[in-house]
């Protein structure tokens, strides 16, 4: 396999830097970090573009915050000005690399996505009467990041690049963590007490390092193991099969390959079902020929609606912050059989001025 090098110039050019800007703008031209950088558009990409040419650019401090989605996560805002670099990276190298994932990985993917996911595990469940449906335990925290620049080094060998990448990975809000929880015996890369782990959920870099540490899991699956009907989003890993036991041995096999990259899988959440029973799966009860609204997602969504209604009534949101909140859960609405609750939910919900 080729390893992509010589794309510095390219990657810290003012063009590259210019469109990076514009897709970390995107849909937030509103927020006051982005009103200032865009004040001084020209001065602000130049200054990036000196530092990285110098080698002095630092990452800043995230902003953390947490929410509540079904359960407690902690978000990881970098300040725009890196996130402007982090989109100049994946400018250069995403297409590339991209192109050597399986082709069902779903996760942060042109063209693939949670729908997409749902489809292609539809499709199979009407040939399939199993499925193993597996979630790695504290996917984003156990990532190995000495792993990591390995799995990083196998892609790339632009030593400029590979430094900037080290350098986010190294003051990423988690790097601290210790691999207390995810020791594993008898590896000597590092000892346990020398290991920093996790990257921080939120990041755009994150979200393509979490579907390159897993893509060796994914190859070994599909090309190794020749198993046809598998699918990942994120760390969400969906084998479908006609033989149980069979399916049983596979979960073992995976918990194995999986050590070898320091993970582990959930211990309450590797089980397998039949298709015919539907299953949750990404926001949705799937069944081989229907799909329903997982219950808690219409109920969440009512409760939001009916807040914003009440702020909207109170003139502190305006409609046009509502608009895109409500077209985002009718996107992920529409694909289950939904009419019936969509009705209800907005002849219920009445939107007007105090």
């Amino acid at each position: 396999m080729k390893r992509l090098g010589r794309i510095w110039p390219e990657l810290i050019s003012f063009e590259n830097l210019y469109s990076a800007y514009l897709k970390a703008r995107k849909g937030k031209q509103a927020t006051l970090a982005v009103a200032k950088f865009t004040l001084n558009l020209e001065a602000e990409l130049l200054s990036l573009q000196q530092e990285l040419t110098g080698f002095s650019y630092r990452p800043g401090h995230y902003r953390l915050f947490t929410i509540y989605e079904r359960k407690k996560r902690q978000i990881a805002a970098a300040p725009f000005r890196d996130r402007v670099v982090h989109h100049a990276i994946m400018n250069i190298i995403e297409p590339s690399i991209d192109r050597r994932f399986i082709f069902d990985s779903y996760a942060c993917r042109q063209g693939k996505g949670v729908h997409a996911a749902v489809n292609r595990y539809q499709q199979w469940s009407k040939h399939y009467p199993y499925v193993l449906k597996m979630d790695i335990e504290q996917y984003f925290p156990s990532i190995d990041q000495q792993l990591l620049k390995v799995k990083l080094r196998h892609y790339l060998k632009d030593r400029y690049l590979l430094a900037l990448l080290d350098k986010i990975i190294d003051t990423a809000p988690l790097a601290t963590g210790r691999d207390d929880f995810n020791y594993f015996p008898g590896d000597d890369l590092l000892t346990h007490t020398e290991r920093s782990i996790g990257l921080p959920i939120g990041n755009l870099t994150s979200q393509f390092f979490a579907n390159l540490y897993l893509d060796g899991v994914d190859h070994f699956i599909k090309e190794q193991r020749r198993i046809r009907a598998y699918l990942r989003y994120v760390d969400d890993l969906i084998i479908m099969g006609r033989d149980k036991k069979q399916l049983h041995a596979i979960r073992e096999m995976i918990r194995e390959r999986l050590a070898q990259d320091r993970l582990r899988l959930h211990p309450r959440k590797a089980h397998i079902y039949h298709t015919a029973h539907g299953i949750d799966l990404f926001g949705y009860q799937v069944f081989p020929h229907k799909r329903r609204l997982r219950n808690d997602n219409g109920h969440d969504f009512h409760r939001r609606l009916r807040k914003m209604a009440r702020l909207y009534q109170q003139g502190t949101l305006n409609w046009e912050d509502i608009h895109p909140r409500v077209r985002s859960w009718i996107g992920h609405a529409i694909h289950g059989e939904t009419e019936g609750l969509r009705k209800t939910l907005f002849a219920a919900t009445i939107f007007k001025r105090g």
